[in-house]
């Protein structure tokens, strides 16, 4: 049977269709390519290159802080701590905070505390806490646990009181609403028997959504006995355990609201247009503690596999703009406590851990390799971010179109702190009545 000449008869033109069909085929479904040049005809005009003043016009990236439930907050706090330390000398300003140079905030467990006070509100409109006041609150409250029920120090004072005294001074009244910048914390709602995100996009639309940050960490950081809250209005009950047991590592969430959101980041459309900067810990040591693992002591294992799980399967996202758009700080070894050793180590000793975790190299995971060894330190990879963050900065700066666009209350109170007064005793008898 004859056939087409076309058909039967090699030729370059059909070679060279066929490895482009393979390349497409392979990029797209093995790699993510997404390069739309490569489908226009050869014939097609060429796209006009971009000039300088249409990049000067153009949105940035958005920027997203998170930081994980564990037991080495201090970690993270001390990561903000070296981070804020390095925009204010490549900035300039002295005055500059954390909340500055992100457009989001996401943590769990103790990691949502500080993440509170790093983008609260406070009387003056700026951040209630810096970065090194943060570090100070949680060396002086001795906050370092993790949302597995184990309650360490002052937080176990803290959680068999019912409103939680020491968020009570910090916080005062303040609500999701009152944070300068988007805001997600997680915890597990039994009521419901899912996870919760504490979100201040929420929050800004209803009552019902909006809570006191003090609550809001006290959900976040409760263990096993839960924390029963009620939203603003009295409408919305929660009975929360801790946020590390729901959600240890909040990266993925905090990406997903914002490629979603589009009414606050309209132009989020892929990781290409993010910077994701991940705080993890340092691992415990448990092997040898004790030949059977406490309750805690799995809950934390657990905790601590998601979130790498969670850091990989975000590091695979991010594997072609790995360098400059995600960053995860992450200590290797023997975490600030040890279970063999129920007393906290003093004040000097944590400095001393902290700093040697910052000079670590951290694994990272690699397409297709597993995990590597970073190239960098955790010190150097916060240096080399505050470069990226600065940058950005001064684009938005140059650019005539914002990048993001904040949800301001579309109902606002006539007073925060009457409005949580209020709700505050009515939940109070609601919970007290039989």
């Amino acid at each position: 049977m004859a056939g087409s000449p076309s058909l039967m008869e090699p030729s370059s033109d059909t070679d060279k269709l066929s490895y482009e069909i393979f390349t497409i085929l392979e990029s797209k479904f093995l790699f993510g390519y997404d390069d739309s040049k490569i489908f226009l005809p050869a014939s097609a005009p060429e796209t006009p290159e971009k000039t300088p003043s249409s990049l000067e016009s153009s949105p940035g990236k958005i920027r997203i802080l998170s930081i994980d439930s564990s037991c080495d907050s201090l970690l993270a706090a001390a990561s903000v701590v070296r981070l804020e330390s390095s925009l204010r000398r490549l900035s300039g300003d002295p005055a500059a905070r954390i909340a500055d140079f992100f457009d989001i905030a996401a943590g769990s467990g103790t990691g949502g505390v500080l993440a509170a006070l790093l983008f609260t509100r406070g009387p003056d409109g700026r951040p209630l806490f810096s970065a090194d006041d943060a570090l100070c609150f949680l060396l002086k409250t001795d906050a370092v646990c993790d949302s597995t029920g184990e309650r360490k120090g002052l937080f176990r004072r803290i959680f068999r009181r019912s409103v939680g005294m020491t968020f009570r001074k910090v916080f005062g009244n303040a609500t999701l609403r009152d944070t300068l910048k988007p805001l997600l914390i997680p915890c597990y709602d039994l009521t419901s028997g899912a996870p919760f995100l504490f979100s201040r996009a929420d929050a800004v639309e209803a009552d019902t959504y909006d809570f006191l940050i003090r609550e809001v960490c006290t959900a976040t950081c409760a263990g096993r006995v839960a924390s029963e809250m009620r939203s603003v209005d009295g409408r919305a009950c929660i009975a929360a355990v801790g946020g590390g047991v729901a959600m240890p590592n909040p990266a993925a969430a905090a990406i997903t609201h914002v490629l979603h959101n589009k009414q606050e980041f309209p132009f989020a459309a892929g990781v290409d247009d993010l910077i994701v900067v991940s705080l993890g810990s340092g691992e415990q040591d448990i092997a040898g503690g004790c030949a059977t693992p406490s309750t805690a002591e799995v809950v934390r294992i657990a905790g601590n596999g998601m979130a790498d799980m969670v850091d990989q399967a975000i590091a695979l996202a991010f594997r072609q703009h790995r360098i400059n758009n995600y960053v995860r700080i992450q200590a290797n070894g023997v975490g600030l406590r040890s279970p063999k050793c129920s007393k906290a180590v003093s004040r000097e000793a944590k400095m001393m851990r902290i700093e040697e975790m910052l000079s670590q190299r951290n694994g990272e995971t690699v397409l297709f390799q597993g995990r590597k060894v970073s190239k960098e330190t955790n010190a150097e990879k916060l240096e080399r971010l505050a470069g990226e963050l600065i940058k950005e900065q001064d684009k938005r700066s140059r650019s005539s179109i914002p990048t993001v666009f904040i949800k301001q209350a579309l109902t606002p109170r006539t007073s925060s702190a009457t409005t949580a007064t209020t709700t505050t005793t009515s939940t109070r008898r609601s919970l007290g009545s039989p």
